[in-house]
């Protein structure tokens, strides 16, 4: 997606020394994820003994770019060279499965 690889992603409401030219409103992306039943397996035995399911850090880190990837696909579409105060949100779907969304304010900004 190189057209939105040029678009600005901020967790700021305004970024220092820029001014918002043009607003668009809230652009999204989201995905929904499942887990792997032979990842499952193992993650069910790593609760055990304890420590960091890192097959789900990675399907969840996967999730999240997919997430952002979209979102700024639609910024891009609609002309906007930033998105700003970008957040996270996940819902569970299903039993094993999750939704990530990722959503923020597309502008242009001067």
């Amino acid at each position: 997606m190189a057209a939105s690889s040029n678009i600005l992603l901020s967790n700021l409401e305004l970024v220092p020394g820029r001014r918002v030219k043009t607003h668009f409103g809230v652009v999204q992306g989201s995905t929904v994820r499942a887990k792997h039943a032979g990842k499952d397996i193992l993650a069910g035995l790593k609760n055990i003994v304890g420590g960091e399911l890192k097959a789900y850090t990675e399907l969840m880190q996967e999730a999240r770019e997919e997430a952002v990837q979209r979102m700024l696909a639609q910024a891009a579409s609609v002309g906007a060279n930033a998105v700003l105060n970008v957040r996270f949100a996940t819902t569970s779907i299903t039993a094993g499965a999750a939704e990530i969304l990722a959503y923020g304010t597309a502008v242009v900004l001067e």
